[in-house]
């Protein structure tokens, strides 16, 4: 019997730059969310025209802009159109019929990924704790691989991080363009590489 109160993670393919549409409406019926972004500080003219976009809305959050007095960030998506989210089966089914609905134009906003027993996918804490490291990590040079490019790399050393700011994540160590990188995947559906990480920090699992 499903366990309607059990919390998981979940993907959600979004379509028509509509992925700050979604994450509103998750965020207004307190279901938790995950956007991988990049923090893009403003300045000059950037700072100064998004300050004025602001002022003329105030009380509504721009969910394009992070604003830390005095700094106003730009939130840049990394992964173009995925949102996670981390919702109950029940909460999961209103978030399908909401991406059903069909907009002026007849478009749906997108739709969850399932597995190959066309259930709705579920991505193992394990797995998005690891992904989350990596992309908070700050680090620029990182590199994202669609569900149909991970097969050709998710291969090698399993290994876990013992030390740095990544300790704790779970990869495979994989040579990508002439580079010894980790890789961490969320099977199915994305992996993500990071940069060089000396061999004295991880462990094989």
């Amino acid at each position: 019997m499903e366990d309607t109160q059990k919390t998981n993670w979940y993907v959600l393919k979004i379509f028509f730059n509509k992925t700050f549409d979604v994450e509103a409406y998750l965020n207004k019926r307190d279901i938790e969310s995950y956007l991988p972004i990049q923090k893009v500080l403003l300045k000059g003219l950037a700072h100064l025209l998004a300050r004025k976009k602001l002022a003329q809305a105030p009380g509504h959050r721009d969910p394009r802009y992070l604003v830390e007095e005095p700094k106003i960030y730009l939130r840049k998506p990394l992964v173009s159109s995925l949102l996670f989210l981390h919702c109950t089966p029940e909460q999961l089914r209103d978030v399908a019929e909401y991406l059903r609905e069909k907009d002026a134009n007849g478009n749906i906003r997108g739709y969850i990924y399932k597995n190959t027993d066309r259930e709705w996918a579920v991505v193992p804490d394990k797995e998005m704790a690891s992904f989350r490291l990596v992309v908070e990590a700050g680090s620029r040079d990182l590199q994202f691989f669609a569900d149909d490019d991970i097969s050709r790399y998710a291969t090698g050393d399993h290994v876990r991080v013992i030390e740095g700011p990544l300790k704790g994540t779970e990869g495979y160590i994989k040579r990508i363009r002439r580079d010894r990188k980790l890789l961490v995947v969320i099977e199915g559906i994305i992996a993500v590489a990071t940069s060089y990480i000396p061999p004295q920090n991880l462990e094989k699992i």
